[in-house]
């Protein structure tokens, strides 16, 4: 009988550790390549709509801006989430919820336009996203429940009230009864950052500062030092007297802020109102950028960066290439899969144990 194992090294190289990424990058070109092939399409033509058409002019630099602001602030969060070794998958639905928090005020009090609306927008929705991720944080600490499963399926019930309130409470009532909030007046909204430029908004400064505000919280503080310590060995987190589930909560609820931040500044700055969709997936897409980032906040600028750019490549080759707009999230996919296959690799190497019909090994 034969059988394939991972052994653990005895200590990983921190090049190929650094390289993993680029290495992943390049394997997903590869097979990016062999599936413009397989749809009949030239490979070479499909990677130039993906990954150089969309810098080629000043417009689509503004929407690569818009498209990484999201990515980059809710992977900030989930570096602290996965350095804690806490599994934060329901961003997603922190974001929304977050969205929805923040739009209370320009939906409710239509009336309340002045220079606080937009700071007040922000900060409420850092308390919706928080609230809303301080639920599998609770499920988890007390029921040990898991809190990669509660989490994701927590991202369905915001689908869903979402798409509730903008299609009866909160729909538009002069809409023509498509669903929709109202549009936020502009007190309400995020300004463009280069008006006469694109379309780039404040957003994407915001989501700048997050991240370097994480990586110092993360580098610098004892807080942030407590993070790494119980990601990385809870037993010596609790010998040093860290609470493990203190932890869960702090790092879950923090990730949840910057998800439901990412959420309003989405909504108040490229969408303008509240709709039934309101993300192409930027929660779930951010779990990629936090490892494709090295789960360093510093890190999640560039990936996100790469991450937005596949969304605009994807939407240029499915216009101009006639193929689905699937093959992006095909994409995405490829990227985590060789990126944790890598990292994998360089943790672990592979053994193949062969046992004779006595039980004996070779």
């Amino acid at each position: 009988m034969i059988r394939v194992e991972l052994v653990k090294r005895p200590q990983h190289s921190n090049f190929y550790m650094l390289m993993s990424p680029f290495i992943a990058f390049g394997l997903t070109l590869v097979f990016g390549a062999l599936i413009f092939l397989a749809l009949g399409k030239n490979p070479f033509t499909g990677l130039y709509f993906y990954f150089i058409d969309p810098l080629s002019q000043v417009w689509s630099l503004h929407e690569l801006a818009i498209k990484a602001g999201p990515l980059i602030m809710i992977a900030a969060g989930l570096c602290v989430c996965y350095r804690s070794n806490n599994w934060n998958i329901g961003a997603e639905g922190q974001f929304i919820v977050g969205a929805i928090f923040g739009s209370m005020i320009p939906i409710l009090m239509p009336g309340f336009q002045t220079v606080l609306t937009l700071p007040l927008m922000l900060i409420m929705a850092m308390v919706g996203g928080a609230i809303y991720a301080g639920i599998p944080a609770l499920l988890k600490a007390r029921y040990n429940a898991n809190e990669i499963l509660t989490s994701l399926m927590l991202v369905y019930v915001a689908q869903l009230l979402l798409d509730w309130l903008v299609r009866g409470v909160w729909r538009d009532p002069q809409g023509f009864a498509f669903p929709g909030s109202v549009r936020f007046p502009p007190a309400a909204t995020l300004p463009e950052m280069i008006p006469s430029q694109g379309d780039a908004h404040y957003g994407f400064l915001l989501a700048l500062v997050a991240a370097i505000a994480v990586w110092f919280f993360l580098a610098k503080t004892l807080k942030g030092f407590e993070v790494s310590v119980l990601g990385l060995s809870p037993r010596a987190g609790k010998f040093a007297g860290f609470s493990a589930s203190a932890m869960v909560f702090f790092s879950f609820m923090l990730s949840g802020a910057l998800a439901g931040l990412a959420g309003i500044s989405e909504v108040s700055g490229a969408i303008g109102q509240l709709r039934e969709v309101i993300s192409p997936g930027y929660g779930f897409a951010a779990i990629i950028v936090a490892f494709l980032g090295r789960l360093n906040p510093l890190g999640t600028i560039a990936a996100g960066l790469l991450l937005a750019l596949t969304y605009l490549g994807g939407e240029a080759a499915q216009i101009s290439l006639g193929i689905s707009d699937k093959v992006v999230r095909v994409f995405q996919g490829m990227l985590l899969f060789f990126v944790l296959g890598c990292d994998t690799l360089v943790h672990y190497k592979i053994r193949i144990v062969s046992r004779t019909a006595e039980g004996s090994a070779t």
